[in-house]
């Protein structure tokens, strides 16, 4: 794909990413980029993605990385990457009578179906700061909505800092994205001993069958459910799903458990992004490095005492993200701290520096995810486009326009 227009006095190429030639242009890209958020004295997170440019997106059904390039010696000054997948973007009532669907008929008992779309997701894109102001930005996005067309997406969205305002103006000024969802990163710090799990919670591994069987029945109809939730569950990133049940419970099986599920229970999968990319914490003061340093001295030397203690932020460090989580009952918000801690002490044996997931800023179990609000962020942007004049999604009528749930299905191999 070569597409060739006007930057300034310069020719501008933009074309698919070739990883044979472009991967060291890239990160170079990537360390300009970082260079200019550092110089401004504050704190910033960084991402290393470990020499694979589409790292982040590589997991997906369908995806595609675009580079722009100018003058004559090629340059590489721009980059952009998107995936396509189908979600769920809303639901629909349907009774059934004898096994035949019908949505008339109310003497039948009423069950709820998903209605699923074609969505993009734009994620990653960078401009290098000496070629910013010149429209690349723009020309990258508006391409990579040609390829989501041609494969017949038809929403696209992306997600920012709600406080990143050139990136908020150029997809909803410049792109015509609307603001759609805000949901909020809640991040938990890896202490250097074990938290202690509820000695009334059993914690209980799923195997990929079954944690696919349990999010298809009960989470099929939540915003953004992937519908290739099997491979998800399947890849060799996964680290578990897990189900949190009151101790005492016998496991019964899958099928069982759907039609007799005990009071209260809760879920959660883990995956392992370390092996994706790393983070690190630039600009932190030298006060500020021994002071962490200092209680993670302590929090080693005493872990009886169970100190929070800060992990080692300011060298690259990887993260486990959560997704998946859901439950009910009365106590399945203590059921989801106990998991939480589950997952930490996972990311402890792992190395990993944090705990990370993303809910709806409405969902209810989120009571239960320890997180720390320095390192959290309390509302990330998503900003949607429809693409597609013609809707599939039938009843729900343009997505953009649709008001939030209590809940959202966050996609690790986007995250």
């Amino acid at each position: 794909m070569v597409i060739m227009g006007e930057a300034g006095e310069s020719l501008l190429v933009i074309r698919e990413l070739d990883m044979n030639k472009d991967t060291e242009s890239v990160e170079e890209l990537e360390r300009k980029c970082e260079v200019g958020g550092s110089s401004s004295g504050k704190m910033s997170l960084f991402t290393d993605l470990l020499g694979d440019p589409i790292c982040r997106i590589r997991n997906s059904p369908s995806f595609l990385m675009l580079v722009a390039e100018m003058g004559p010696g090629k340059e590489i000054v721009g980059v952009i990457r998107g995936c396509i997948k189908i979600v769920t973007c809303g639901k629909k009532l349907i009774r059934s009578t004898n096994g035949i669907a019908n949505s008339s008929n109310e003497d039948s008992d009423p069950k709820l179906e998903p209605i699923c779309t074609k969505l993009a997701y734009i994620l990653g894109l960078r401009v290098s700061p000496s070629h910013r102001r010149r429209g690349i930005g723009l020309k990258l996005v508006n391409q990579m909505e040609e390829w989501f067309r041609r494969n017949g997406a038809e929403y696209s969205y992306m997600a920012t800092e709600n406080d990143n305002m050139p990136s908020l103006n150029l997809f909803t000024k410049k792109c015509h994205y609307t603001k759609f969802r805000t949901p909020s990163i809640l991040v938990q710090p890896v202490f250097a001993h074990r938290v202690k799990t509820h000695n009334r919670v059993t914690i209980i591994k799923l195997s990929p069958p079954d944690a696919e069987a349990l999010y298809r029945s009960r989470f099929c109809t939540t915003e953004f459910f992937p519908q290739d939730i099997d491979r998800v569950v399947k890849n060799k990133l996964n680290l578990g799903t897990f189900l949190a049940v009151p101790t005492g419970f016998s496991w019964p099986g899958l099928v069982k458990f759907l039609s007799e599920p005990p009071e209260s229970w809760a879920v959660l999968s883990a995956w392992n992004c370390k092996e994706v990319f790393t983070l690190e914490i630039k600009g932190a003061s030298l006060a500020r490095r021994f002071a962490a340093k200092a209680t993670r001295v302590v929090d080693r030397a005493l872990p009886w005492l169970r100190i929070p203690s800060v992990p080692e932020v300011f060298r690259p460090f990887g993260l486990v993200f959560l997704y998946g989580l859901g439950g009910q009952g009365p106590r399945a918000v203590k059921m989801v701290e106990a998991l939480c801690g589950h997952a930490h002490n996972m990311a402890r044996e792992l190395g990993c520096g944090v705990v990370a997931t993303e809910v709806a800023s409405q969902e209810p179990l989120r009571l239960g995810i320890p997180h720390w609000k320095t390192l959290s962020c309390a509302e990330d942007m998503w900003c949607i486009k429809r693409l597609l004049q013609d809707y599939s999604d039938g009843p729900i009528g343009d997505w953009t326009k649709s008001p939030p749930g209590l809940s959202i299905f966050v996609d690790p191999r986007e995250f």
